[in-house]
């Protein structure tokens, strides 16, 4: 049952590439009622439903250019009109720069919102090498298995299907790791000096358990919705 909150909660999860940013938003919407918005799937969605900035980001799309900061924001400020986000949203790859959260705040403003929390899911760059290149799934059913922490109980068999074949993503290796970590820490530092700078900056240990990290969360939910 989710709990109810006082006010709408506006957090953002920074984090690189295998820190269950995802794992622990999806937790987050099941206990406080908020909605995980990826840019990316509000992309896909606004261009399916033939929206205004739906539209206009498939043009760009088509053209082979990058969507502007401009259409990403009206196709947030859309989403968020809708009742589900009324107690509130968990930004996930959403800004990326400073430029991007000052329009953010902006636009937050303008619906008597803003930022909660930006947490920062500080991770072990070498644990997270290793987290991530040992990734795969069944081919059936997609359930996660791991060479180091999760391998299936019958070797080669599925728990969940009982399917035998198995698959890896192509970027999920050591040296593809390794750049993303680099160049999310280039990107993201300017971010964390700007949420640090207004006071909203947060941070939780990534490298914990699941369980861990969700109390953690669900802790600094509370302080903000208080």
């Amino acid at each position: 049952m989710s709990e109810t909150t006082t006010r709408p909660a506006v957090l953002i999860l920074l984090g690189p590439p295998g820190a269950g940013k995802g794992t622990q938003a999806r937790m987050l919407e099941e206990a406080y009622g908020l909605i995980q918005l990826s840019t990316g799937d509000l992309l896909r969605a606004a261009v399916a439903a033939g929206t205004p900035a739906g539209m206009a980001a498939k043009a760009v799309m088509e053209a082979g250019g990058l969507v502007s900061d401009e259409i990403v924001l009206a196709i947030l400020k859309d989403r968020m009109a809708q009742p589900d986000t009324a107690h509130g949203i968990i930004l996930d790859g959403f800004p990326r720069t400073p430029g991007q959260a000052e329009a953010l705040d902006a636009l937050l403003a303008g619906q008597g919102l803003a930022i909660g929390a930006a947490v920062s899911m500080e991770v072990d760059d070498a644990a997270m090498v290793q987290r991530v290149s040992g990734r795969y799934t069944c081919e059936g059913c997609g359930e996660g298995y791991h060479d180091a922490f999760k391998q299936p109980r019958e070797e080669g068999v599925c728990d969940k299907c009982g399917g035998t074949a198995f698959k890896r993503r192509a970027d999920d290796n050591a040296e593809t790791v390794e750049a993303r970590l680099k160049a999310y820490h280039e990107q993201t530092a300017p971010l964390i000096a700007y949420y640090a700078a207004r006071g909203v900056l947060k941070t939780v240990d990534g490298m914990g358990s699941i369980a861990a990290i969700a109390d953690d969360l669900g802790a600094i939910v509370k302080q903000v919705t208080a």
